[in-house]
């Protein structure tokens, strides 16, 4: 059973009791992310998550950690473009330690000016890191041209250049606007009484702090005509993504998509994977996801293939989605989509990370907890003729989005440009 309480001052706390559990997730989320910098800070988010590790007034960085993994725990943070948070899973029995540690992190963090910029070199070294991953960096290069002129279209580790002028004030300015309690949830899954956390929770607390968050820029999609971006390099592969802009995280349409994906590409029994993988050859990895916002949010497609047929590659890719766009897909697939879809969502539920995770997402960006008998009601109500309605919704020319990192020739990027059609 959830149960979810807000206090005066804004903040949040949400449990869910998990009787028999040995193991506790808790978290301490901020309703912060990429999406509140500007191209000046860009990373200054990721930065702070950085930070937050390094030590507070009363424990240095070793002491932090030794805490939660001295009693058989772990501890772990993550920044996304809309939220971040900080996360530790343990024996319930250690509840009280666990709550300390991360709220000492977020409350007390010393942001010491040695500890930044030996981090910023940390950061640095992440960042052409995921730059020497093509499969990985082929997402930013397709951010950068589906959102262009928006943060979402930034990395949200941000840029070498912008990392190294990212100063300690910088930091500590953010931290003092964003990380105010309206926007913190805690959430706790596992054994455990939400009344006895209550007023643990507003001791921790207790103090009332001050700023105003950086609202996010929205997004308005002007796209008129397909963009294509390719980083030329000499890679072993060819790594595509193909991306389309679908709807926010709350949109009516939400579930159908859901199901769309799955369809489409994301197991072994998708169309994607059948048709491109199996039957063709094209590609070892193939596969799909979607991305959800607050007011937008993408569906995108990713391969690696020989450089010699990405065109081919991306030329049956789009048959695919041309295909769902005509064809009412077959009773047969949207049961096995639904059952997929149902039973995924219920053995994650089975772990208290992933349902800790399921919480503070539905909390921190819909203000709302969710309801999961709701929702698979509602994924059972999806028809085949809902699935090809939000197919030909997204599923345009005019909307298309290709980035590709790899060695392709005049030859292979004309064959490219020449293809493209939904």
């Amino acid at each position: 059973m959830y149960k979810k309480t807000e206090f005066d001052n804004g903040l949040k706390l949400v449990t869910n009791h998990m009787p028999g559990m040995e193991s506790l997730a808790i978290s301490i989320w901020i309703k912060t992310g990429s999406r509140n910098e500007d191209a000046r800070n860009s990373g200054v988010s990721h930065f702070l998550e950085h930070m937050l590790f390094k030590g507070t007034s009363s424990r240095n960085y070793r002491k932090l950690k030794e805490d939660i993994e001295g009693r058989g725990g772990s501890l772990n943070g993550f920044t996304s473009e809309e939220m971040s948070c900080f996360l530790a899973k343990m024996s319930f029995k250690h509840s009280d330690i666990a709550l300390d540690v991360l709220s000492d992190m977020v409350l007390n963090a010393s942001i010491d000016h040695k500890e930044v910029e030996r981090e910023r070199g940390v950061i640095t070294e992440e960042i052409r890191m995921y730059q020497d991953l093509p499969n990985h960096h082929v997402h930013d290069i397709l951010a950068e041209i589906m959102w262009p002129g928006n943060m979402l279209g930034l990395p949200i580790a941000g840029s070498i250049d912008s990392v190294s002028a990212i100063l300690r004030n910088d930091i500590v300015e953010y931290r003092n606007i964003n990380y105010i309690h309206e926007n913190i949830t805690v959430v706790l899954c596992g054994n455990l009484k939400h009344d006895n956390l209550e007023s643990k929770i507003k001791k921790i607390f207790k103090n009332k702090t001050k700023g105003k968050a950086i609202p996010v820029s929205v997004f308005h999609n002007n796209q008129s005509k397909p963009r294509i971006k390719i980083l030329h390099k000499d890679t072993e592969q060819a790594h595509l993504c193909i991306g389309l802009h679908s709807f926010g995280r709350n949109h009516s349409d939400r579930y159908t998509l859901s199901l769309l994906h799955i369809i489409l590409g994301a197991n072994m029994s998708s169309r994607l994977f059948e048709n491109i993988r199996e039957k063709k050859g094209l590609a070892y990895e193939i596969g799909a996801e979607v991305k959800k916002y607050a007011d937008t949010g993408a569906f995108v497609v990713h391969a690696g293939t020989e450089h010699k047929k990405a065109g081919e590659a991306i030329s049956c890719i789009l048959k695919e989605l041309r295909e769902i766009k005509k064809e009412y897909v077959t009773a047969g697939e949207l049961k096995r989509a639904k059952e997929f879809f149902k039973v995924q969502l219920l053995m994650a539920l089975e772990d208290t990370v992933e349902r800790m995770l399921w919480l503070g997402e539905h909390v921190v960006s819909l203000n709302k907890l969710p309801d999961r008998e709701e929702i698979i009601k509602k994924i059972e109500a999806v028809t085949a003729e809902d699935i090809k309605n939000v197919a030909n919704k997204i599923f345009n020319t005019s909307g298309l989005n290709i980035a590709i990192i790899g060695a392709l020739g005049d030859a292979e990027q004309k064959e490219i440009e020449k293809g493209i059609d939904l």
